[in-house]
């Protein structure tokens, strides 16, 4: 399988490429800062550099030609503004697809966040708020979009724990609460496997159940 990831400097990124690699598939990810292709070619990922702010629709769907299928991993980070949660999480996102549409791609991963359905914490802020209705514009874009076979993942809290390969993953609400970043990048290696979950939106939190049996679950 050729995949293309974007925001490949990501943690969940870099796991997921280098889980992908290690499986024996190809992999480019797509970065933003040219100091960052070394830690990506470290994960056996081809880097591309390529700003999703910047780029067009044509030269992004130039980096997807031939690819199987596109993850959308990329973010504005937490440290930026409100304007740029829409510029990256949303903005980002929806070019992915209308790229993905160009190049002739219809498989797609999109990495969100929980709590999107929910009116966002006003003690949390104004950026928190912002990040919550660019993830939630993205999903809605995303789903909405006929040329593509996605699945919407929304992981709770991230950690950077080591991961247990097991999960609780769900379509329906689910408590807040944590999921590794090696267990959620193990999620998307194996929803990239699994089409039938194409048109889901899933809940992903920590749990008991082994990942692949999670995930062939979603079949039934």
């Amino acid at each position: 399988m050729d995949v293309v990831i974007a925001g490949g400097h990501g943690k969940i990124a870099l796991r997921l490429a280098t889980t992908l690699a290690g499986q024996g598939h190809t992999v480019v990810s797509l970065v933003r800062n040219p100091g960052h292709t070394d830690d990506v070619t470290a994960t056996g990922a081809r880097a591309v550099v390529a700003d999703l702010e910047t780029i067009s629709i044509a030269e992004l769907a130039g980096h997807l030609e031939g690819a199987d299928a596109v993850v959308f991993a990329a973010g504005a980070g937490p440290d930026s503004g409100a304007e740029r949660k829409d510029t990256v999480d949303r903005a980002g996102a929806t070019l992915l697809a209308d790229a993905a549409a160009k190049a002739g791609v219809r498989r797609y991963l999109l990495v969100s966040a929980t709590g999107v359905d929910a009116e966002p914490d006003p003690e949390r802020g104004e950026v928190w708020a912002a990040y919550i209705a660019a993830k939630k514009a993205a999903e809605e874009a995303i789903r909405a979009d006929r040329h593509l076979d996605a699945t919407i993942l929304r992981p709770g809290r991230l950690t950077d724990d080591p991961g247990t390969g097991k999960v609780l993953l769900t379509p329906e609400p689910a408590d807040y609460g944590d999921i590794t970043r090696d267990d959620t990048a193990a999620v998307l290696a194996a929803l990239l496997e699994s089409p039938y979950t194409a048109g889901t939106t899933l809940e992903l939190r920590g749990g008991e159940q082994p990942i692949g049996e999670a995930v062939a679950a979603q079949a039934r």
